[in-house]
């Protein structure tokens, strides 16, 4: 599975941004996807993921209520909405791929795309 991210950018506190993820391969259909973040100086971090027929949804407590994770199928996309942006959400967003969503939920998703910058401004 092939991964290209986008819809980064920059926006003001309490806006909001939709992030896609393309992917690749036959397979996606049967893969979970997910996003991390890693901003400046910090560790990448888990921020939701969904599971193959999205009938699994998990995310980050600090993302809670405010991010939703989705795919469609028949575009081979996973999307994440982001809205009420803080600027602790500015970081580089990853999007993921795996087999298995409890491998995504322990940080360790075979298959990483490449960052898209979110920048949320005070």
């Amino acid at each position: 599975v092939q991964l290209q991210a986008s819809g980064g950018g920059l926006v003001q506190t309490g806006g909001s941004l939709r992030l896609s993820c393309a992917a690749s391969g036959r397979t996606f259909s049967t893969y979970a996807m997910g996003w991390f973040r890693q901003a400046t100086g910090k560790e990448r971090e888990f921020v939701a993921t969904i599971s193959w027929n999205g009938g699994s949804i998990y995310y980050a407590d600090s993302v809670k209520g405010r991010f939703t994770i989705s795919r469609d199928k028949a575009k081979n996309t996973v999307y994440l909405q982001m809205n009420s942006l803080k600027p602790e959400d500015t970081a580089v967003y990853y999007c993921v791929a795996d087999r298995e969503i409890t491998v995504i939920c322990a940080s360790s998703p075979r298959n990483w795309g490449q960052g898209t910058q979110v920048t949320v401004s005070s």
